[in-house]
């Protein structure tokens, strides 16, 4: 049976495109109090996404540039670069924490967004603007904090899907920049989620031409959900290691 066909969703009211300028987007959402990590795995295959509470993926007038991506995590392979990150941050501990809100979490998201997203509204968080939107209680989420030794330097949110895991939010440290965290993070949930057998790892959304969303096609081989099908996508890397 069509999962789409059987849920209630709803449809937000439009607003300005975070992605692409001059477009307004509005949002598919499954009905909250129907989800579980069950159907939570099962609209992933959809092409949705959490947000705290929700589930949604972009349904756009005109406009179909945000597309779902994730990587087949037995079959990818890393670039140099990769294994330069893995190199430059072997001196850190991953490792999968309980996902709740703590000063020390908090103090660093507050660190990371007011660098990295000065004055969009985000670097002015509140504690339950945290909780909103990176925990969910219907969802098994991790936070995978890196330390170096006791310090904390970054918190990876990741969700728990039946056959994969969901790269929701990363934030680190801002003045370890050069350590390449982003990269670093990501190469560690795929080493998770295929150290436990899962298939997956789901990146959230891709525009081609968003830079902020370029890294995301780093990693391959990987798959975009294009008009209700998970289609291969063309790997642009020309760094293999072999």
């Amino acid at each position: 049976m069509n999962l789409l066909g059987t849920m209630p969703f709803y449809l937000s009211v439009e607003h300005d495109c975070s992605y692409l300028p001059g477009r307004r987007a509005r949002n598919l959402v499954a009905d909250p109090e129907t989800l579980s990590p069950e159907v939570y795995t099962r609209l992933a295959d959809h092409g949705f996404r959490r947000s705290g509470n929700f589930a949604y993926r972009p349904y756009c007038v005109g406009c179909e540039e945000c597309r779902p991506l994730r990587l087949r995590v037995d079959a990818f392979e890393p670039r140099r670069s990769d294994l330069r990150a893995l190199r430059r941050n072997a001196d850190l501990t991953f490792r999968a924490e309980t996902a709740e809100l703590t000063d020390e979490r908090f103090e660093l998201y507050l660190r990371y967004l007011r660098v990295r997203h000065p004055g969009g509204g985000m670097d002015e968080a509140s504690a339950d603007d945290f909780r909103d939107f990176l925990t969910s209680h219907w969802c098994r989420t991790r936070f995978y904090e890196f330390r170096s030794d006791s310090k904390l330097l970054g918190i990876a949110v990741t969700d728990e899907l039946e056959d994969g895991l969901s790269a929701i939010y990363t934030f680190y440290e801002p003045g370890e920049s050069r350590r390449g965290l982003g990269t670093w993070a990501v190469l560690k949930q795929i080493a998770e989620a295929r150290r436990e057998g899962r298939l997956w790892l789901y990146l959230g959304f891709w525009v081609d031409g968003c830079r902020k969303m370029s890294y995301k096609t780093r990693f391959g081989p990987h798959e975009i959900y294009v008009q209700g099908v998970w289609r291969p996508h063309a790997d642009p890397r020309s760094d293999r290691t072999s």
